[in-house]
């Protein structure tokens, strides 16, 4: 047995955070482990769990092995911080779990900025297509110790966040992406520096016998490259080597350089993978995409209405901006800690903004001065000036609702978000004759 596997048997195990994540590891070391919850919210925890439930003040009674944090959680602003930074040493996340109880078990883990659950699902999709025993899990919304019936040659698809990479501490993969990387969670990492090598430990990580795969372009990727030594088999991505493949994708949600770049990545790994190429190109080409992701809700001659709740980020939008014109852009919420809108002025004129939304004074100073803007405090009646000015433009146009921004403000997450803009265009479609 592998030393470290011997760590989850009859051991003191607290797990601080009982949403999705923590149910699973509670259900996965119960058998073998003495687990103990707690939680910020006592409302959240199933009244099955409850005998199971500590008190904060009891925390320090008990010598725990270790505690499994959830990703959601900020050691920094939780009730029991300061309990958590003396014990700093002990806390795990359910991805070292995983990876110590299956060492074996190939895992292809995604992470970066933008774009993690659509090359995901694409990749999922592809190994799926070719045959393959495989799972889709992580940050994505399916927990990863939720899976059963493992096999030898299963396959493992992680997207990872920054916060999941940021507590791990045994976790290595296989194959590791990385994306991109742009500022964002700054308010939780407290700078960049620290959430792109929260990102960079997947490759940190990795052997000799590893691959790692990283855009050629990102310049803060590079960076990393050139301060840390990589014992892994190295991969650089550049998307316009892979024009050849590219040229034969007739999907219109690959119109822009963003998937166009997700879709490279795919193609690179199943090239590694000794995948059918020819499979990745059907895949590519029926692929739908996921909800609330730069997601095409309507498509005619005269308009395209794309749905972008998502977007909660500059970055994430920006390639959008670049792929079309005559754009009516909705954006607004609440903003990140330190982002900012870099547009090339050659696509400037092709945007009018619709900003809306608590902080939607920062969105406006944020936009460049040649962009025309209309300013209300909901989306709904953002919607309304919308769809005032649809009416009295008879040219193409592209509606984009991608905030670039959280939407706690008006909305409990980007799906609610994202269906309450999809009911607001189905009934100003039925007003408006395109």
């Amino acid at each position: 047995m592998n030393e470290k596997q011997i760590y989850f048997k009859n051991r003191k195990i607290l797990i601080y955070g009982f949403g999705k994540s923590g149910i699973a590891c509670f259900n996965f070391l119960k058998k073998n482990n003495i687990c103990t919850i707690c939680d910020d919210n006592k409302k959240n925890i199933p009244v099955k769990f409850k005998k199971n439930l500590i008190n904060i003040s009891k925390l320090s009674s008990i010598n725990f092995d270790f505690i499994v944090l959830s990703p959601g959680i900020d050691i920094k602003k939780c009730k029991i911080s300061s309990y958590l930074r003396k014990n700093r040493s002990k806390i795990i996340t359910e991805l070292d779990i995983f990876a110590i109880s299956y060492p074996n078990i190939n895992k292809i883990t995604i992470t970066g900025t933008n774009g993690k659950s659509t090359t995901s699902k694409l990749l999922y999709e592809v190994l799926k297509n070719s045959k393959k025993d495989v799972r889709l899990t992580g940050n994505i919304g399916y927990p990863i110790l939720m899976e059963k019936k493992i096999k030898n040659n299963t396959i493992f698809v992680i997207e990872a966040s920054s916060y999941q990479l940021d507590y791990s501490k045994y976790f290595r993969s296989k194959y590791s992406i990385i994306l991109n990387l742009n500022p964002d969670h700054l308010e939780r990492h407290g700078s960049f520096k620290n959430y792109a090598e929260a990102k960079f430990k997947i490759v940190k990580s990795q052997n000799q016998n590893d691959y790692s795969f990283i855009d050629s372009e990102n310049n803060f990727l590079n960076k990393l490259l050139k301060n840390n030594q990589i014992k892994s088999k190295l991969i650089k991505i550049d998307y316009l080597k892979n024009k050849k493949y590219l040229r034969q994708i007739d999907n219109i949600y690959f119109n822009n350089s963003s998937n166009k770049k997700n879709l490279s990545f795919v193609l690179s790994i199943a090239k590694v993978l000794k995948l059918n190429i020819k499979t990745v190109i059907n895949t590519a080409n029926k692929f739908k995409g996921l909800d609330y992701r730069q997601q095409i809700i309507y498509k005619s001659k005269k308009l395209l209405i794309i749905n972008d709740s998502k977007s909660t980020s500059f970055s994430s939008t920006v390639p959008l901006l670049e792929s079309y014109k005559n754009i009516y852009w909705i954006l607004g919420g609440l903003a990140k800690k330190g982002d900012k809108l870099i547009l090339k002025r050659k696509y400037i004129s092709n945007i009018r903004a619709f900003v809306y939304g608590k902080d939607r004074n920062f969105f406006i100073k944020s936009l460049p001065n040649q962009i025309s803007y209309k300013s209300s405090s909901t989306l709904k009646d953002v919607m309304t000036n919308l769809n005032n000015n649809i009416k009295n433009d008879y040219a193409k146009k592209v509606v984009l609702f991608s905030p670039c921004a959280a939407s706690f403000d008006q909305f409990k997450n980007f799906e609610e978000r994202g269906k309450f803009f999809n009911k607001i265009i189905r009934v100003m479609l039925k007003k408006i004759k395109i």
